[in-house]
């Protein structure tokens, strides 16, 4: 009864007064429920070679529904993503147009329609839920933002060992 409780009460990271409706980029972070290793793995010293992404059975079930929302969607365009051991990182664009959902309100908007879409989709071809709930999402201010957001998801797989979502796989 106590656990119930505390689902229902749970805080938003989201911005109280912001649309989510609104054309712009938006920068997502989905973790892996309990931080589990199952989406791909770094490999590579990263000193000649650089650390590659090599995607697990998982991790090519949501590549492939990330490519294939970004043309289901009109108005939506991912601009890059990353696809880590335990979690993934997209630059997701929202663009002014119709979209295939139900107009979205401000507690349901395009972008976590965009997100539940995604786990739904990866969740039915996995057989199980594998998505830690909710996600985490920035409002991308201006192009210097942009930009920090672009560099951070090519450097992600270089800062692997340090990354705040690490564990050991």
């Amino acid at each position: 009864m106590e656990q119930k409780h505390k689902q229902m009460n749970r805080k938003t990271v989201r911005l109280q007064e912001y649309n989510y409706n609104t054309p712009g980029v938006y920068f997502l972070t989905l973790c892996t429920e309990n931080r589990r290793c199952i989406l791909s793995r770094v490999v590579g010293t990263g000193v000649l070679d650089g650390p590659k992404i090599e995607l697990l059975p998982m991790g090519a079930i949501a590549d492939k529904y990330l490519r294939q929302l970004n043309d289901f969607y009109e108005n939506l365009s991912v601009e890059s993503y990353v696809i880590m051991p335990n979690h993934m990182h997209i630059l997701l664009q929202v663009k002014e147009g119709p979209s295939r959902t139900p107009v979205p309100t401000l507690q349901s908007s395009t972008v976590s329609q965009f997100v539940s879409t995604f786990k739904r989709f990866c969740n039915k071809e996995y057989g199980k839920n594998i998505w830690q709930r909710g996600s985490y999402d920035h409002i991308i201010r201006d192009q210097a933002d942009f930009d920090q957001h672009m560099k951070y998801i090519y450097e992600n797989p270089f800062g692997w060992l340090k990354d705040e979502y690490y564990t050991a796989e």
